[in-house]
């Protein structure tokens, strides 16, 4: 084909604008790289992404954070921990990051008394908690967001010496991994014999009566009821059967335990269990008003509350209008005798609050202590409902709602089929897809 020159000079010039173009267009990317940050996450379950209750504990965050990772200049540990920190950035600008290496820097290792290289020092306002690298994770770094966030000595107190659920032992009936949790979140944990120290601490967050099986002595009620009076918070894990001493505190608070257990055979049809409650729908209080996982409450009994004079009350959970207080013997199937149980819907769980002197005070009183024990605490989102009650408790409003679980499912189960599929797709499908365009574009080419 023969060109004459000034179609050999236009070919040019769209030649060195097509080079110009590209060349611009290159560049814009890069700035596009640099100034913007776009992430797109596909894999299942986004677990190249923080999780809510990641995302939440870095919001929540209301002055810088510091994180100071004290690594050696190795690319492998940097990035690790460069990518795991620019995650928490995406959610709070306000998240430095600064490395120290450890070889050149002694005198600043010994200063913060670091002791492993990748070591983490997280620093906020006065307080700070190191991250060693061991636990250079999502989950471990969301806790430590946590309780920097909380700030202060939270103590939730635990009565004892009544045969109650026990932060420390490790017995299906006790509270032990969920006490474990309270501590990970910032919390701090005791038990309270008031035979002993006839006396509930004033810098207690909240007092938990966990289904004491023992009755309570008198002066021990009266050093709840002034506790109570005096305006400390109370979280009562009750269970069917009778209150052990503590019916004037009911009293006091105008709650009534109703008698029996609670069953439903709706719920029965998920659980196998007439008296395992499943409960997916919440009230409108602020503990339980964004709430949406499924709980299980093993053995429960409903009550209803009339608030005394000065005391505002709230519904927290109830159960489907299905359910009733089998007042009688419990038996595989069973069925409400009129007259005698109690027809729902009830109410398992209640809150009340009234001002006392300028501040909230807050008592929450449920039915079931077993849906926070070790042997049902993993059931849907049991553990989320103890931890937003005891947030909302300890007046961590701003924590309330959000979920604990970050650590996510990093497995891929393919079935057979699948495997085969993809195998075929790109071992044989692609490779011979391309050879099937080769073949066709140098055939078209030679009809030319």
């Amino acid at each position: 084909m023969h060109h004459t020159p000034r179609k050999k000079w236009e070919l040019r010039l769209v030649n060195a604008a097509f080079v110009l173009l590209f060349l611009a267009t290159i560049g814009l990317l890069q700035w596009l790289s640099r100034e913007y940050h776009l992430r797109f996450d596909w894999t299942q379950n986004a677990r190249h992404s923080l999780s809510p209750a990641s995302q939440a504990a870095a919001e929540r965050l209301k002055e810088p954070l510091t994180v100071t990772a004290y690594a050696s200049e190795r690319d492998e540990l940097r990035r690790r921990i460069r990518d795991l920190i620019t995650l928490y950035q995406g959610y709070n600008p306000g998240i430095q990051l600064e490395f120290v290496d450890p070889d050149t820097a002694p005198e600043r290792v010994r200063e913060a008394n670091v002791q492993y290289d990748g070591e983490l020092v997280l620093a906020y306002g006065e307080a700070q908690e190191h991250l060693p690298p061991t636990r250079l994770n999502e989950d471990s770094l969301t806790n430590a967001l946590t309780r920097l966030g909380h700030r202060g000595e939270r103590w939730i107190v635990f009565l004892s010496g009544h045969g109650e659920r026990s932060p420390d032992r490790q017995a299906n009936f006790d509270l032990s991994l969920w006490a474990a949790r309270l501590r990970a979140h910032g919390f701090k944990t005791r038990t309270l014999s008031l035979a002993e120290h006839p006396q509930i601490p004033q810098n207690a967050a909240a007092l938990v009566i966990a289904g004491p099986r023992v009755r309570l002595l008198p002066g021990e009620v009266r050093t709840i009821e002034n506790f109570v009076k005096d305006g400390g918070n109370l979280l009562w894990l009750a269970d069917p059967g009778p209150l052990r001493g503590l019916e004037r505190v009911a009293e006091t608070l105008g709650i009534e335990f109703q008698p029996g257990v609670v069953v439903d055979p709706a719920s029965a049809v998920v659980t196998g269990n007439v008296t395992a409650i499943v409960i997916a729908k919440y009230g409108a209080h602020p503990a339980v008003r964004d709430f949406t996982d499924v709980t299980l409450f093993p053995h429960a009994a409903a009550l209803t509350v009339h608030a005394p004079k000065g005391w505002s009350s709230a519904v927290l959970i109830d159960t489907r209008p299905s359910a009733w207080s089998e007042t009688g013997a419990l038996t595989a199937k069973a069925e409400f005798d009129k007259g005698k149980d109690i027809p729902g819907p009830l109410n398992l769980g209640v809150a009340l609050t009234r001002e006392r002197e300028k501040r909230e005070q807050r008592i929450v009183a449920l039915g079931d202590g077993d849906f926070l024990s070790n042997s049902f605490l993993g059931n849907g989102g049991n553990l989320d409902l103890g931890m937003s009650l005891v947030n909302w408790l300890s007046r961590d409003d701003a924590y309330v709602n959000i979920p604990v679980r970050v650590a996510r499912d990093r497995t891929l189960n393919l079935s057979r089929s699948a495997q085969y599929a993809i195998a075929a797709g790109f071992l044989i499908l692609f490779p011979l897809g391309l050879i099937g365009g080769g073949v066709g574009i140098w055939l078209a080419r030679r009809k030319r």
